[in-house]
C-alpha cells in the first residue's frame, strides 16, 4: 500500500524528468539546426526562412548568443499571448476548440478541488474510522492517503451526507460549466462557417449506394438522377475509381524522379564525372552504370507501363457506386445532403462530402453492402482485444501490491523491502509500465477503423477516439480497480447481478487513488513535458538531412510537422475527466495532480499548435458533441459508482437522495443534445443562402465549375504524374435535360454528331420527346 512518501518520490521523479525535458527543449529550440523541428508551421506557411548567421562555421549550427539563453522561458508566455481569434485564423476552429478541452478541465476541476478540501477533506481526515477499526483488527494497515479518503469515514456516519451535498454541488457545476461551454463552441463554429473562405466541401456532396442501372453506367445514371431531382442547382460530378492499385506505382515513380533530380545536381556541380549507381536494391549492389541514364530508362519504362491506368479509366468494374456531386450553390447541397433521396432509404445515400484534405480514399473502394458486416467484425475483435488486455493490465496492478510481488517473486524480497525500492516500486513502476503496454495500442485500434470502413480521415480519428475511451475506461480505470486476472475479473462480474457490479467496484476506488496519481504523473506530466521535446522528430529529422535527403523536395518531408493525434489524446483527456470526477468525493487528494495536467497541458498544446502541429484537415469543430457526451458519461459514472459506495457504507436511507442525480444528469444530456448538436451535424439553410447570397453579390463573375473540377480527382491521377486526369462530368457538357441509354448513342452519332441537331429527351415525369439541345441552367 503507497503511503504518502511513496507519492512524494513519485512525484520527485515525474516533477523532474519534467523539468529536464523543459530544459532540454528550451536549449534545443534556440539552435540554429533544429529551426526546422520546433517551428515547422511557420515555414510551411512562408513566414520563416532558416536562421542566418555572419561570422564563424560554428553559428550556423549552434546558437552562441548568451543573451537568448537568459530568455530561454520566454516561450511560456509567448505560447498563451497570442488571443483567441487570431489562433483560429493562424491553426483552425479544430485546434482552437481542442485547446478549449483543457480550459474545460480547469474550469471544472479548479473549484472543486477547492470546495473538497475545504470541506471533505476535514470531514474525512477526522472520521478516525481507522482508528476504532484498529483496536478490533490489530494486523489492519493503512496509510496518510487513506485517511483523506471516505474509508476513514465510519458506515452509517452522518458525515456521509456532507459528500452527498458535494456531490450535488459538483454535478451542478460541471453542468453548468459543460453547458456554457458547448454554448461558446456552437457560436465559435457558427461565426466559423460564416465567414470560412470558399472551400469545396461546401458545395459537394458524397453519394453512396448508386443502384446499378442496365442502360447507363454510374456516371450516367448520376447526371440522369440530379438532372431530373434537382434540376436547378445540379453542376457536376465525379464518380468514385477503385485507383488503390496505381499507388504502389505512383510512389515509385516519384522516388524515382526525386533520385534523377539528385543525380543530375550533382552532375552540374561535377560536369567533369558522370555520376554512377548500383542497380541493385536502393544502390547497395550490382553491376555499375550510368546514374542519370538509368533513372532516365526506369521513368520511361514506368510511364509505358499504361495497362493499369487503363484498366482503372476503362473497366466498369473499377468505377464504384459512389460520386462525388457539386451544386451550383451552399444551399442547393445542404437541400441534398440533409433529405432522402428516395423512396428506399439504402439507395442514393448521400452525406455531406468531407474536405477534400480529409477523404480517405482507401476506403472509398469499399462495397457499402460490406460496411455493416466490416463493423460487426470489428465490434467483436474491439470487445476480444479488450478482455485480452486485461492480462497485462492484471500484471500490472501485481506490481503496485508489494505483497503480490513477494509472492509472485520471492527471491526478490531483500531487495523489495528497502526503503527506497519499494517507494519507486510502488510510487512510479506501475505507471511507467501501464504507458508501455498502451504504446502499441492505438495503432491497432486505428487500424480496426480503417477495416471498418469510414471515408474521412476524421470519421477514422473521432471512431478511433470511442475505441480507445471505452478500452481505458474498462481496462485502465475498470480494470485497475479490480485486481487479479482476467478471467478472474471476467468471472466475477458474470457471477454478480448487474446491481451489485457499483457496490464491488465502489468498496476498491479509494484503495486504487494512489495508483491513479502515479499514473497522472507518469502520463500527464512527464507524458506531456516528453510531447514539447519532439525527441523522436528530432531524431528522424537530422538521420534523414545527413543520409536521406538528396533534393529539396526530400528536405520538405524530413520536416515532419505532425499534427493533433485526436484519436489518442482526446480519450486520454477523458480518463482525466473521468478520474477527477470520480475521486473528487471518495480521494479529493487526486484533484492537485489532475488540475497540474490540465494546467500544462493547456501550456504546452497551445504553443505546438502555434507553432509545430499542421492539421491534415478542417472539420470545423465537429467533434464537440463527442466531448460532451463522453464527459457526461464519466459523470453518470461517478454518481453510480458512489451510490455503489455508500451502500457499503450502511448509508441506505442517505443512497434515496442520489437517486435523482443520474436522471437528472441525463436529461441534462438530453437538453444539450436537443439545443445544440444539430448546429454540429447540419449547416442551416438560413445561412447558406446568406453566404450564397453574399458570394453572388461579391463575385458575380465566379466559374465555379472550374473552381471544382479538380477538387475531388483521385490524388493518383493528380500533379505531375502522367496519368490521364479522370473526366469530370457536368449538366453543360451536353444540352438534353435527361438523355437514355446515352452510350450506345454516342457511339452510334460519333461521326455526325455537329450534324445532328436533335436528341431523344426524357421528361421528369418519364416521357419522351424530341426537341432542340437548348436547355439552359
Amino acid at each position: 500500500m503507497a503511503t504518502l512518501s511513496d507519492i512524494a518520490v513519485s512525484a520527485a521523479i515525474n516533477s523532474l524528468s519534467a523539468i529536464l525535458f523543459l530544459v532540454a527543449f528550451a536549449i534545443l529550440r534556440l539552435q540554429p539546426i533544429n529551426d526546422r523541428v520546433y517551428f515547422p508551421k511557420w515555414y510551411l506557411k512562408g513566414i520563416r526562412d532558416s536562421p542566418t548567421s555572419s561570422g564563424t562555421y560554428v553559428k550556423k549550427f549552434v546558437n552562441l548568443d548568451v543573451k537568448m539563453y537568459l530568455k530561454f522561458l520566454n516561450w511560456m508566455p509567448a505560447a498563451l499571448r497570442m488571443p483567441e481569434p487570431e489562433l483560429i485564423e493562424h491553426a483552425g476552429l479544430d485546434s482552437a476548440v481542442y485547446i478549449r478541452i483543457y480550459l474545460l478541465g480547469l474550469k471544472i476541476f479548479c473549484p472543486i478541488a477547492l470546495l473538497s478540501f475545504a470541506v471533505l477533506v476535514p470531514v474525512n481526515y477526522t472520521g478516525e474510522n481507522f482508528e476504532e477499526l484498529k483496536t478490533n483488527m490489530k494486523d489492519l494497515t493503512y496509510s496518510d492517503i487513506d485517511k483523506l479518503s471516505i474509508s476513514n469515514v465510519a458506515p452509517g456516519s452522518s458525515r456521509l451526507y456532507a459528500h452527498i451535498a458535494m456531490a450535488y454541488v459538483f454535478t451542478c457545476w460541471t453542468c453548468y460549466t459543460l453547458y456554457n461551454e458547448y454554448m461558446i463552441v456552437a457560436k465559435m463554429r457558427l461565426h466559423f462557417i460564416a465567414n470560412e473562405r470558399r472551400r469545396p466541401d461546401q458545395f459537394t456532396v458524397l453519394v453512396r449506394n448508386v443502384p446499378p442501372d442496365a442502360d447507363e453506367s454510374v456516371s450516367e445514371h448520376v447526371e440522369h438522377f440530379f438532372c431530373v431531382n434537382h434540376p436547378d442547382h445540379y453542376l457536376t460530378h465525379q464518380v468514385v475509381y477503385n485507383a488503390n492499385s496505381l499507388a504502389d506505382m505512383v510512389l515509385e515513380k516519384k522516388s524515382l524522379q526525386n533520385w534523377l533530380t539528385y543525380y543530375t545536381n550533382k552532375y552540374e556541380r561535377h560536369p567533369n564525372k558522370r555520376p554512377t549507381t548500383k542497380t541493385g536494391f536502393c544502390g547497395l549492389w550490382g553491376k555499375n552504370v550510368d546514374a542519370i541514364d538509368f533513372y532516365n530508362e526506369q521513368i520511361e519504362t514506368l510511364s509505358k507501363k499504361e495497362a493499369e491506368r487503363e484498366r482503372v479509366l476503362n473497366d466498369p468494374n473499377a468505377i464504384m457506386a459512389s460520386a462525388f456531386v457539386s451544386f451550383r450553390s451552399r444551399w442547393g447541397a445542404a437541400v441534398c445532403a440533409q433529405t432522402d433521396q428516395s423512396h428506399n432509404p439504402t439507395k442514393w445515400l448521400t452525406q455531406w462530402a468531407p474536405e477534400p484534405r480529409d477523404v480517405y480514399w482507401d476506403n472509398l473502394a469499399i462495397p457499402y453492402v460490406e460496411l455493416n458486416l466490416r463493423r460487426l467484425l470489428m465490434a467483436v475483435a474491439l470487445f476480444g482485444l479488450t478482455f485480452c488486455f486485461m492480462v497485462p493490465i492484471a500484471f500490472v496492478q501485481t506490481l503496485a501490491n508489494i505483497e503480490g510481488i513477494q509472492k509472485v517473486f520471492p527471491f526478490l524480497r531483500p531487495l523489495i523491502e528497502m526503503g527506497s525500492v519499494k517507494s519507486v516500486i510502488q510510487g512510479y513502476l506501475p505507471g511507467i509500465i501501464l504507458k508501455i503496454f498502451l504504446i502499441l495500442l492505438p495503432t491497432i485500434i486505428m487500424t480496426m477503423s480503417k477495416i471498418e470502413g469510414w471515408t474521412a480521415l476524421s470519421a477514422l480519428e473521432t471512431r478511433s477516439a470511442g475505441k480507445y475511451y471505452l478500452f481505458l475506461l474498462v481496462n485502465v480505470f475498470l480494470g485497475s480497480i479490480i485486481t487479479g486476472t482476467a478471467l478472474q475479473q471476467l468471472k466475477e462480474f458474470m457471477n454478480q447481478s448487474p446491481t451489485e457490479i457499483p457496490k464491488t467496484v465502489g468498496v476498491a476506488i479509494p484503495m486504487k487513488a494512489t495508483f491513479f496519481i502515479t499514473y497522472v504523473m507518469v502520463d500527464g506530466w512527464s507524458g506531456v513535458a516528453a510531447e514539447i521535446l519532439r525527441l523522436v522528430p528530432l531524431i528522424v529529422f537530422h538521420l534523414k538531412n545527413t543520409f536521406l535527403v538528396k533534393t529539396e523536395k526530400d528536405r520538405e518531408e524530413a520536416m515532419d510537422a505532425g499534427s493533433l493525434t485526436w484519436a489518442v489524446s482526446e480519450p486520454r483527456i477523458q480518463l482525466y475527466f473521468l478520474l477527477g470526477l470520480v475521486y473528487s468525493t471518495v480521494t479529493p487528494i487526486l484533484l492537485p495532480f489532475i488540475v497540474i495536467f490540465f494546467a500544462f497541458a493547456y501550456l504546452v498544446f497551445r504553443h505546438q499548435i502555434i507553432n509545430v502541429y499542421d492539421q491534415k484537415y478542417e472539420s470545423g469543430a465537429t467533434f464537440w458533441p463527442d466531448v460532451h457526451r463522453q464527459i457526461i458519461i464519466g459523470l453518470m459514472i461517478s454518481q453510480f459508482l458512489f451510490l455503489g459506495l455508500l451502500n457499503t457504507k450502511k448509508a441506505t436511507n442517505a443512497t434515496y437522495f442520489l437517486v435523482p442525480l443520474p436522471i437528472l444528469t441525463f436529461w441534462f444530456f438530453r437538453f444539450c443534445k436537443g439545443r445544440f448538436e444539430s448546429q454540429f451535424r447540419r449547416f442551416p439553410l438560413e445561412d447558406a443562402m446568406k453566404k450564397d447570397t453574399l458570394e453572388r453579390a461579391t463575385e458575380p463573375n465566379l466559374n465555379l465549375k472550374l473552381y471544382l473540377q479538380d477538387a475531388y480527382v483521385h490524388p493518383v491521377f493528380k500533379g505531375s504524374m502522367e496519368f490521364e486526369r479522370p473526366r469530370v462530368v457536368d449538366e453543360e457538357e451536353n444540352s438534353p435535360l435527361v438523355a437514355t441509354k446515352r452510350s450506345i448513342r454516342r457511339r452510334g452519332n460519333q461521326g455526325n454528331q455537329e450534324d445532328n441537331a436533335e436528341d431523344i429527351m426524357v421528361s421528369p415525369e418519364g416521357g419522351s420527346k424530341a426537341g432542340p439541345s437548348s436547355r439552359k441552367w
